[in-house]
């Protein structure tokens, strides 16, 4: 049975760190990963190579129907086109939180997400993993950091292999702007809003080091078996 298979859902807002803990939570529990956000990122790639406009959502909307996304070994892939670098620039980053707003690109990735749910569980993290798509995920985190701390991290993001956002000329006041314009966007939006769920743990990581935040999401799961196994 499907719903069987245990998710930890790790919300929270862009830069928040919640992508690299939630992989790291999964390699230490051997689960599966999604990163949902990187599926809104490539609608907005794919968009943009189509002359597809990311406000018309009608549009969108059928073209995500139909993207053939493949995710391996670190790399993401659409078709037969690896993207990793691609999805990952800040126009796309932008992009993916203009496509986002819209219900139509949202009910086409729902069933996509859905898919991820496999033996023997699934870390998923993005906006509305836990208050959403996974609505009965054993552990929600609501992973945040303050803007500043994530404006910082964004501008300081490694995007290949030598190169960082700084050395790409990127502005830390316009990474700071459009860090603040995608919380209130993500935040207000009409279709499923980035919230905290009152059953969602808060972990704030402005302080706390990646290691620390893997530590307390494995720490709060082992709780939630402790706490089943004790109900039995």
């Amino acid at each position: 049975m499907v719903n069987a298979i245990q998710v930890i859902a790790i919300d929270g807002p862009s830069a928040s760190g919640k992508g690299t803990v939630a992989q790291l939570v999964a390699e230490k529990l051997g689960f599966h990963y999604l990163d949902s956000g990187a599926l809104y990122r490539i609608v907005a790639l794919a968009a943009q190579q189509k002359n597809i406009a990311w406000d018309n959502a009608e549009a969108l909307g059928e073209l995500a129907k139909k993207l053939n996304i493949n995710f391996k070994n670190g790399e993401i892939f659409l078709g037969n086109d690896r993207i990793t670098e691609l999805v990952r620039s800040e126009e796309i980053s932008r992009g993916a939180s203009e496509v986002a707003i819209h219900p139509q690109v949202r009910n086409a990735l729902f069933d996509l997400q859905q898919s991820f749910r496999k033996a023997p569980g699934l870390v998923a993290d993005g906006r509305d993993m836990g208050s959403v798509v996974f609505t009965d995920a054993k552990l929600k985190i609501f992973l945040t950091a303050s803007v500043e701390v994530r404006a910082e991290r964004r501008y300081k993001q490694p995007i290949g292999k030598n190169t960082i956002h700084k050395g790409l000329g990127a502005n830390y006041a316009q990474i700071l702007h459009d860090l603040q314009l995608r919380d209130t966007r993500d935040g207000q939006r009409r279709t499923s809003p980035l919230i905290q769920t009152p059953d969602a743990v808060l972990l704030d990581t402005s302080n706390r080091t990646i290691d620390e935040a893997v530590e307390f999401v494995l720490n709060e799961y082992n709780k939630k078996l402790h706490k089943n196994v004790l109900s039995h």
